[in-house]
C-alpha cells in the first residue's frame, strides 16, 4: 500500500486530530462577546457553546468508527469535514443562541469524523512500537494546539469580530480536507470492510457495561472529562470577572496548556514502573487536595495574589490530571476488549464524552462570579473517581 512520507503523514494526522481542540479552545476568548450579542439577559448561557460542541462530538463518536469500517476511512472523514464546514457557516450567520447551539452540536458531529477515523487510519498503516512512535509524535503536535488556539482566537476577534472565528474554522477544515484528498490514499481496502450493524453497536455497549473493569473505567473517565469540560467552559469567565485578567486570558491559558502537555511524557516514563491504577489514584488524590486548597482560599477571602495563584495551580492540576489518567483509563477499559477493539474505543469515547457534558453543562450555568461551583463539582467528581478506581481489578485479580 502506498504511503505518504512519514513526516507528512504525522503532520496530516495531527491536523485532523487538532480540529477538535481548535474548535473548542479558539472559542474561549469569544464567549463574552457572543454572550452580549446572543444572550445578553443571561451571559452564563454562552458557556453552552462549548458543551454543545462536545455533546455533538460525543454522539458522533459512537458511529464514525463503525461507519469508517463499512465505507472506508476517507469517505467518512470527507463527510465529517463537509458537515463541520456547513455547521460553521450556520454558526457564523446565527442571530440567536438557539441557532448557535444547534450549529455547534452539528459541528461536533462533523468533528467526530477526523477525531476517530484519523486514529484508525494510523492503525491501518502501522502497528506495535511503530504505531506507538507515530502516535507519540501526533499527540506532541496535537498538544500544541490548546496552547495556541486561544491566542489565535483572540487576534481573530480583534481583527474580524467573534464571527470571524467560524471563518477560520472553515479555512482550517477546508485546507486539511484538501490536503487529505490530494495526498492520502485510502487505507481500508474493500475486501477488508465490514458492514455497519446497529445490533453490533448495542451488543458492544452491553458487553462493556457488563464487564466490571470496563464499566468502572468508563465511569471514572466520565468523571474526569466532566471535571475537564467544566473547567474549560467556565475558566474564561473566572479569569475575566473574578480576577480581571480577561485581556490576558489567552496567554495564561496557553501557558497552562504548555505546562500540562508534559503529562503524557511523564506518564510514559512512570506507567511501566508504577502501574496505571497507582498513577490514576495519585492524580485524584492530588486533585482533591488542590480543590480543598482552592475552596479554603476562596472561602476565607485570601489576598488577590494567593487567590489567583491557587486558581491557576488548580486549573493546571485539572489539565495535568487528565493527561495522566485518561490514557491509562482507556487502556484499562480496553484490556479485555481486543475482540471488539474498534467498537469498544467508540463506545468508551462516546459514553464518557456525553456523560461529561451532563456533568459540565449544569455546573457551568451555576457560575456566580467565583470558581466555587467548579471547585465543589470537582471535589465530588474527584472523590467518586478515587473511590471507583480502588474497585478496578486487573485480569486474574480477585
Amino acid at each position: 500500500m502506498k504511503r505518504l512520507p512519514q513526516t507528512e503523514f504525522i503532520a496530516l494526522m495531527a491536523m485532523l486530530a487538532a480540529t477538535v481542540a481548535f474548535s473548542i479552545d479558539a472559542m474561549l476568548p469569544a464567549l463574552p462577546q457572543i454572550g452580549l450579542d446572543l444572550t445578553p439577559l443571561n451571559l452564563n448561557r454562552a458557556q453552552l457553546i462549548i458543551t454543545s460542541f462536545v455533546f455533538g462530538m460525543g454522539v458522533g463518536t459512537l458511529f464514525t468508527g463503525p461507519l469508517s469500517d463499512a465505507f472506508g476511512r476517507k469517505p467518512v472523514m470527507v463527510g465529517g469535514a463537509i458537515v463541520y464546514i456547513l455547521a460553521c457557516v450556520i454558526a457564523w450567520r446565527a442571530q440567536s443562541l438557539e441557532v448557535m447551539l444547534f450549529a455547534r452540536v452539528v459541528q461536533g458531529l462533523g468533528a467526530a469524523g477526523p477525531r476517530v477515523v484519523a486514529m484508525a487510519l494510523v492503525r491501518d498503516l502501522y502497528s506495535g512500537r511503530e504505531m506507538a512512535r507515530i502516535m507519540s509524535f501526533v499527540m506532541l503536535v496535537f498538544s500544541i494546539v490548546p496552547a495556541l488556539a486561544p491566542t489565535v482566537g483572540h487576534y481573530i476577534i480583534l481583527g474580524f469580530g467573534w464571527r470571524g472565528i467560524f471563518g477560520a474554522f472553515v479555512v482550517f477544515a477546508a485546507a486539511v480536507l484538501t490536503w487529505l484528498l490530494a495526498r492520502q490514499p485510502e487505507t481500508l481496502t474493500p475486501e477488508n470492510r465490514r458492514p455497519m450493524r446497529v445490533t453490533s453497536i448495542i451488543a458492544a455497549v452491553r458487553e462493556m457495561f457488563m464487564h466490571h473493569t470496563a464499566r468502572l473505567s468508563i465511569l471514572v473517565q466520565t468523571l474526569t472529562f466532566g471535571m475537564l469540560f467544566t473547567v474549560i467552559s467556565s475558566t474564561q469567565q473566572v479569569f475575566d470577572q473574578t480576577f480581571g485578567k480577561g485581556e490576558q486570558f489567552h496567554l495564561w491559558f496557553g501557558g497552562i496548556a504548555i505546562c500540562a502537555s508534559s503529562a503524557s511524557v511523564i506518564n510514559a516514563r512512570l506507567v511501566v514502573r508504577l502501574g496505571m491504577r497507582a498513577i490514576i489514584k495519585a492524580m485524584y488524590t492530588a486533585q482533591i487536595f488542590l480543590t480543598l486548597m482552592l475552596i479554603a482560599v476562596t472561602l476565607f477571602d485570601g489576598p488577590y495574589w494567593l487567590s489567583f495563584g491557587a486558581y491557576v495551580i488548580w486549573v493546571l492540576g485539572n489539565f495535568f490530571q487528565a493527561g495522566l489518567s485518561i490514557g491509562n483509563l482507556n487502556a484499562l477499559a480496553m484490556e479485555e476488549m481486543g475482540h471488539i477493539a474498534g467498537l469498544a474505543a467508540s463506545v468508551i469515547a462516546a459514553v464518557a464524552t456525553v456523560g461529561a457534558v451532563i456533568i459540565a453543562a449544569p455546573v457551568a450555568l451555576m457560575f456566580d462570579g467565583t470558581p466555587m461551583p467548579m471547585a465543589y463539582a470537582a471535589l465530588v467528581c474527584a472523590g467518586l473517581a478515587l473511590w471507583l478506581t480502588t474497585k478496578i481489578k486487573r485480569p486474574g485479580e480477585a
